[in-house]
């Protein structure tokens, strides 16, 4: 019985639409699995734990972690891709062989020649696409893979060492070592390993005896690998030389960017080189431009933080702000926005630095300050193409401020960024940078502080209660939620949160990020305020009295709902 025919024994499909997935599979060529989760008519979990039922075969769930690379040197890489079958584990002769599809008679195949050509013996498991996808990964590992195009470049060096003295390392001979093959595919390989791991960023630190590789993940810097400290400069010239950066300046900080396709997608990066004590640090920032746009309730945006955002839509002129640290999703929220105002009739124009995320019928325009392409003058020149909104990927100094003030004041809702902790802050900052008080009040429509939490793994987090001084602590700062807020909060008489645990899927116990918010919105007494140059202080008080729900306090409603862990909260939003 195929697997279509079992949904609809169990009632989850109904004959008709079980005609058409038929039709489907025979027409398209694609597999009743891929179809079945494409139109997401079940969960991967459910269908495979119903085609082992059906085929007699145990499911088994395994963390790339536990794979050893010597179990998989027995099954060739392009045989794993093409038969979908990869070893789990190996104890001696035996082997545990995972397939997505057993019944595949030519896997079946293929498998008992690769045994008897390794004389090895197995033992068959059904596994998920998921998790082969997962695993499939670490015949690519980056160590092995960086071994072994280091191995080559010694052998290189071996050839041409004469005796065993350090010697200089010439800018002519720095050169061509990086045009050779193992600099650049060291190089390949780490740019590769951090996009498929889904890095935001990468920082390549010199140390007195290593060169340490970290990536950043989910927010959080993790080694990855250590390499030779030998190979510094040419790994940083390759990197410079990407980047169209002088190879040989070291003595100053240089910034660049460049892009490549990796695994069928463009993406971009950003570099920025430092000098220290020990050398050049680079950290270079991952950038997808397809990346997919975020919804408000992805990004964590909801209830009265989403009504008074909303309400700033219907204004036809005016700024709305994003602000908080580097790396705190600002530009994510903003193109999310973005896609509101993305209508036929609306001409939207952005200036960005660099163009993170392409987005079909927005003009999206790069700047380059190096050819003295600024967001100043850029912003002079959007504001003669009749745009409706305009995006200015940040507010850095005076002039952008006044030019972004002016094109508020003349009709055009403008969107941009300012590096300020929190939402309270933004105001003073703007009259810092020379901004006169009374023009706020006309301009500034709405200013969103956020931050960026890691988001527990639904699939492993763990239920508790909190201690005594935890939960004095969670009701002081629910206690602190103004009146006119509360309203529609599910707040637990009984308080429970979750903590991370860590599973196959997932490893340290949490999965991707979520924003916690603060939304600040210019009211007429915020505009009294404003006009007699306000202390941080002062705007606080008329953000408690407009029912400002603040970001610690939004991030422990989120913890109540078991999204984040209560370390997160505290972590990235201490108040002092």
């Amino acid at each position: 019985m195929t697997l279509i025919k079992e949904l609809v024994k169990k009632k989850v499909l109904d004959k008709s639409k079980a005609t058409e997935l038929e039709y489907e599979v025979r027409t398209s060529g694609k597999r009743e699995e891929d179809i079945i989760l494409e139109q997401k008519i079940v969960s991967e979990d459910f269908l495979f734990g119903l085609k082992s039922d059906q085929l007699k075969i145990p499911l088994k769930i395994v963390s790339p972690d536990d794979i050893l690379l010597k179990a998989l040197e027995t099954i060739p890489e392009a045989s794993a891709k093409y038969y979908k079958m990869i070893p789990l584990s190996k104890d001696g002769n035996n082997l545990e062989i995972g397939m997505i599809y057993p019944e595949d008679l030519k896997a079946r195949e293929a498998l008992e020649f690769l045994a008897r050509q390794n004389e090895f013996n197995y033992k068959i498991y059904l596994m998920t696409i998921s998790n082969f996808n997962e695993i499939f990964k670490k015949y690519r590992t980056l160590r092995k893979e960086v071994t072994r195009a280091l191995e080559e470049l010694e052998v290189d060096l071996k050839k041409e060492r004469t005796d065993d003295k350090k010697k200089r390392i010439s800018s002519t001979e720095l050169e061509r070592i990086v045009e050779e093959a193992p600099i650049s595919k060291v190089v390949a390989v780490i740019l590769r390993h951090a996009v498929d791991g889904n890095a935001s960023d990468i920082h390549i630190e010199p140390g007195k005896e290593r060169l340490r590789v970290r990536f950043r993940l989910d927010g959080i810097l993790h080694a990855s690998i250590y390499l030779p400290i030998r190979i510094l400069p040419a790994v940083v010239a390759r990197i410079k030389i990407l980047a169209t950066l002088k190879i040989d300046e070291t003595r100053v900080p240089q910034d660049g960017r460049f892009s490549t396709r990796i695994a069928d997608r463009d993406i971009d990066f950003r570099v920025s080189t430092l000098p220290t004590n020990l050398g050049e640090k680079v950290v270079i920032r991952i950038l997808d431009p397809g990346q997919r746009k975020v919804d408000f309730e992805e990004l964590g945006i909801s209830g009265r933080n989403l009504k008074v955002i909303q309400r700033a839509f219907t204004k036809t002129y005016g700024m709305i702000l994003a602000v908080g640290p580097t790396g705190s999703g600002k530009s994510t929220t903003l193109y999310s926005i973005l896609g509101v105002f993305n209508k036929e009739e609306v001409n939207i124009l952005t200036l960005e630095d660099p163009v993170e995320y392409s987005i079909e019928g927005v003009n999206q325009s790069q700047v380059r300050p190096e050819i003295k392409y600024t967001f100043a003058n850029g912003l002079r020149s959007a504001l003669r193409q009749d745009p409706d909104v305009l995006m200015v990927g940040e507010i850095r100094d005076e002039e952008t401020a006044s030019l972004a003030v002016h094109a508020a004041l003349t009709g055009h809702v403008l969107l941009s960024t300012l590096h300020t902790s929190n939402a309270a802050g933004a105001i003073p900052r703007l009259i810092d940078m020379g901004i006169k008080p009374f023009l706020l009040p006309s301009t500034l429509n709405l200013i969103i502080g956020q931050r960026l939490v890691r988001k527990l793994c639904p699939h492993c987090r763990e239920k508790t209660k909190p201690n005594v001084v935890t939960e004095k602590m969670i009701r002081e700062t629910l206690n602190g939620i103004p009146e006119i807020s509360k309203e529609g909060l599910d707040i637990p008489k009984e308080i429970f949160f979750y903590k991370p645990k860590g599973c196959k899927r997932c490893g340290m116990g949490y999965s991707g990020r979520i924003g916690i918010y603060e939304v600040l919105e210019m009211t007429q007494q915020l505009s009294d305020l404003t006009i007699a140059k306000p202390s941080e202080s002062d705007i606080k008080k008329e953000a408690d009295r407009q029912g400002m729900i603040t970001m610690r306090q939004d991030g422990i409603l989120k913890v109540l709902k078991g999204l984040t862990s209560l370390e997160e909260i505290l972590r990235v939003a201490e108040e002092k």
